[in-house]
């Protein structure tokens, strides 16, 4: 058994939008194993890629500042803001993105089986 100092684990300066493998991995490192997935811990400001996780949902925990989730579900897009202290589960199978306007550490735990979509829409 381990227990994690999150303010050790994030990176001095990892704000901006991920787009490649090794700024992900410098952005959210991976604290642990956890059931068929990870949890990982990040600051970032800007706005992901769309992702998405079929095979289970996703837990996000808003350690610091606040996060808008944008949803694409059988209904259309579904908005969702996110402040500190606050949790979300992003729902199995949905397509989903972040946007931090002003920064967010966030604490997850994701799935492994994860894909990445630059695309407009990701369903298309």
């Amino acid at each position: 058994m381990r227990a994690y100092d999150l303010q050790q684990a994030l990176a001095p300066v990892s704000t901006g939008t991920v787009t490649t493998a090794d700024e992900d991995a410098a952005a959210f490192p991976r604290l642990a194993s956890f059931n068929a997935g990870a949890i990982y811990v990040g600051r970032f400001a800007g706005q992901t890629p769309w992702e998405r996780h079929p095979d289970a949902d996703e837990l996000l925990h808003v350690l610091d500042g606040a996060v808008d989730i944008t949803l694409l579900t059988p209904d259309g897009p579904a908005h969702v803001s996110v402040p500190a202290g606050s949790v979300f589960v992003v729902p199995r199978g949905l397509w989903h993105r972040q946007l931090a306007r002003a920064g967010v550490t966030l604490l997850a735990a994701t799935p492994d089986h994860s894909e990445i979509s630059a695309a407009e829409d990701p369903r298309t």
